[in-house]
């Protein structure tokens, strides 16, 4: 029997499918209501990550929005758009210095709540943020958030 390597995240973010729109005629759930629903890629989240100034921080959902937008569709999905941006976020490290500098960190939830299934963990998140002189505080011994997010969120098409 043949051992199968794993992928790397580096090779996961470049050699995925391109984004795929796909029409759905009848709503899958509440969480995938019928109309165009965005497929996105690795890759795609990856580039519209590394638009995110330094010092600013964009929700999960103006992300979605924004991929959703760029590609035509009525929204993204949410499953998907999580799992990619967790390989962007590997892909970095993998990378180190030397490749891709997508600011995964930058991604926060809708709530200003930082992501605990990045690299590192929320800890890892907040101290990036913080040494670009974003906002957080510690809600729990694992958890972070920006309070003021309005003060620190930032969408493309604003």
């Amino acid at each position: 029997m043949a051992t199968r390597t794993a992928k790397s995240a580096v090779r996961k973010r470049d050699t995925a499918r391109a984004p795929e729109v796909k029409h759905l005629a009848t709503p899958l759930s509440a969480q995938f209501p019928a109309g165009a629903m965005l497929i996105a890629s690795p890759l795609a989240v990856a580039e519209a990550v590394e638009q995110i100034p330094e010092g600013r921080v964009m929700t999960v959902r103006a992300l979605r929005e924004q991929l959703a937008d760029r590609f035509g569709a009525d929204y993204t999905c949410p499953l998907t758009t999580g799992i990619f941006l967790r390989i962007a976020a590997e892909a970095v490290l993998e990378e180190g210095d030397e490749g891709r500098q997508t600011p995964y960190w930058r991604v926060v939830r809708d709530d200003g709540k930082l992501l605990d299934k990045l690299p590192g963990g929320a800890a890892a998140q907040a101290k990036r943020l913080l040494a670009e002189g974003v906002e957080c505080r510690a809600i729990s011994a694992k958890s972070w958030r920006v309070p003021s997010l309005d003060a620190f969120a930032w969408k493309p098409f604003a």
